[in-house]
């Protein structure tokens, strides 16, 4: 599967030096381009930078329309490691990933080839988005 292919890839270049927790991820447009990002860590934590958010800021600064994407693939896992447990996206990629996405297939992808795939509307229930910010009708 070539997005698997390009998050692992993209995991080998993560910025991890507090957290050693390599992520990448690769996401793929409806008209087959794929984008991929890795981790990006900062000794202010909070301004870190995810995997998931590096890839799809990347697509739209490439001037990929938001909502024309297909799916995501996440790769996490510490460095040195072989295999590690399924990663899910953070709360705060789910909610980029929700509004500049929709509700794509989110395919975690391990280390040792298992991988398991979900609808970004099972992983982020009841979510928020611009229809919350327009008056009733």
């Amino acid at each position: 599967m070539k997005l698997a292919e390009a998050a692992l890839a993209a995991r080998l270049h993560a910025y991890a030096p507090h957290s050693n927790f390599l992520v990448g991820a690769a996401i793929e447009t409806q008209d087959g381009c794929v984008f991929s990002g890795c981790n990006v860590e900062n000794s202010s934590y909070g301004l870190t930078v995810c995997a998931e958010r590096v890839a799809v800021f990347s697509a739209i600064a490439a001037g990929v329309a938001p909502r024309t994407f297909r799916e995501i693939v996440v790769c996490a896992a510490p460095r040195n490691a072989d295999a590690f447990a399924l990663t899910p996206p953070c709360g705060a990629c789910r909610q980029v990933l929700w509004d500049l996405c929709g509700n794509i297939p989110v395919v975690l992808w391990g280390l040792d080839g298992s991988h398991a795939t979900y609808q970004l509307a099972d992983l982020l229930p009841k979510a928020f988005d611009a229809t919350h910010l327009l008056p009733p009708a």
